[in-house]
């Protein structure tokens, strides 16, 4: 790693020589723009909207618009001459217990290290900040801006989190927030019971950026001219529950059910909307195969009906069938009188 800066830590009559270094690094593939036709690099001039002249970096001064067209330009004159705190320290103000600051000030982080002569006092201040359970709150300027940050232990480094400031914060303002919603208690009893069913350790490192993963084997396919191996689709989540019981008590089962728990249900409890939803997708099967069973039912009874008027027909039609050999053998026995 690199320093970044170099200071001194403020703490009462002591000063600690310290170096500071990002703690933190984003893993974001990053691209460029390029042409689409020869993957040439795209290249923006900087130029005046004004005389139109293609402008340096030396020649760039920062401007406040204040609207209506005009604006006021700044110097570097006239930032030097700003009340900031001394560039190379790190005043501590106060300690405070480390749950009262809200995450949600937290900015950048930091590890400082000791320079030269300074471990030992570093270690010191260290190791007071552990006995205690506090965190400092310090004041430091970081490229040309005053900021209020912590200083905490951080597997025995000191870390430096640099913070918002409270009007930095924006304040919720939403429409749900006046609406007297009543939690009934057994909904209530039912989310808790999903909270203890999921509640866990957490553990960083079982977490990975599927994404970025994905992106990068294409990437690496690229490169290696090979086909992209296309990831399993992920199974839909299913349809939002209008029964926000039944939905809970789903949810219930199927995190005791990823935890190879058995289902906490009882005997005829309520249908969940997983269930309904099977149970509605059997429900569909059964009929689509039971339909053409009942349509070729309907044709042989049709087919049935259709053949007794024939039947009945035949049967009366065969006596007289039966009664013709009858006629043939007097016509027999009369031709005979007939010759003598």
């Amino acid at each position: 790693m690199r320093a970044i800066w170099k200071g001194a830590v403020s703490f009462g009559l002591v000063s600690i020589g310290v170096k500071l270094y990002s703690a933190t690094e984003e893993k974001d593939i990053r691209f460029h723009q390029v042409h689409r036709e020869d993957g040439g690099r795209i290249r923006y001039k900087r130029t005046c909207s004004v005389c139109g002249e293609e402008v340096t970096y030396d020649d760039i001064a920062k401007g406040y618009d204040i609207g209506g067209g005009e604006m006021v330009i700044l110097t570097d004159e006239d930032f030097a001459d700003l009340p900031l705190t001394s560039s190379r320290a790190i005043d501590v103000l106060e300690f405070v217990p480390a749950e009262q600051v809200d995450p949600i000030l937290y900015n950048k982080a930091y590890f400082l290290e000791p320079e030269g002569t300074a471990t030992k006092p570093y270690v010191l201040l260290r190791d007071a900040l552990i006995d205690s359970e506090r965190v400092a709150i310090v004041k430091v300027a970081l490229r040309q801006r005053e900021q209020l940050a912590t200083l905490r232990v951080r597997e025995g480094v000191l870390l430096l989190n640099t913070m918002l400031w409270p009007d930095e914060i924006r304040t919720p303002d939403f429409g749900f927030l006046d609406e007297d919603l009543k939690v009934r208690p057994p909904e209530l009893a039912m989310a808790s019971s999903l909270i203890d069913s999921m509640t866990g350790e957490f553990e960083p490192d079982v977490f990975t950026d599927d994404y970025r993963a994905a992106l990068q084997e294409v990437i690496d396919a690229k490169v290696e001219g090979r086909e992209v191996v296309q990831p399993e689709e992920v199974e839909e989540a299913p349809a939002a529950a209008v029964d926000l019981m039944a939905a809970l008590k789903a949810s219930v089962d199927r995190a005791r059910a990823a935890r190879g728990e058995q289902p906490a249900r009882g005997g005829g409890g309520e249908p969940t909307p997983i269930s309904s939803a099977r149970s509605a997708q059997k429900t569909a099967e059964k009929k689509a195969t039971k339909a053409p069973a009942k349509k070729t039912a309907a044709k042989k009874t049709a087919e049935k009906k259709a053949a007794e008027p024939a039947k009945k027909t035949a049967a009366r039609k065969t006596p007289a069938k039966k009664a013709e050999p009858a006629k043939k053998t007097t016509a027999r026995k009369t031709a005979p009188r007939k010759s003598a």
